[in-house]
């Protein structure tokens, strides 16, 4: 499964099942901070550089402190209208 994960102005484009809030605050706090040498397990879940927006199976927005971007506010629009539940924590 592809998925979208949005975070304040950033996002991720991610191969796995849908998280639940545990695990997408952990994604989030894991990918959103540099880091140098090995990363965390994120296990069951990938950073996809590539895919077909009509690919998109889930979404989860994480609270953020700043607003979306203008892309990401339509591509969400485009998964409701699709009939895709967007889970907001």
């Amino acid at each position: 499964m592809i998925g979208i994960l949005v975070h304040g102005d950033n996002h991720f484009v991610v191969a796995g099942v849908c998280p639940d809030r545990a695990a997408a605050l952990h994604l989030v706090r894991q990918w959103t901070v540099i880091q140098v040498g090995p990363r965390p397990e994120t296990a069951g879940w990938e950073i996809v550089n590539q895919a077909f927006r009509e690919d998109l199976e889930w979404a989860v927005v994480v609270a953020g402190g700043s607003a979306h971007s203008q892309a990401v506010v339509v591509l969400l629009a485009e998964m409701e209208a699709r009939g895709i539940v967007i889970q907001r924590y």
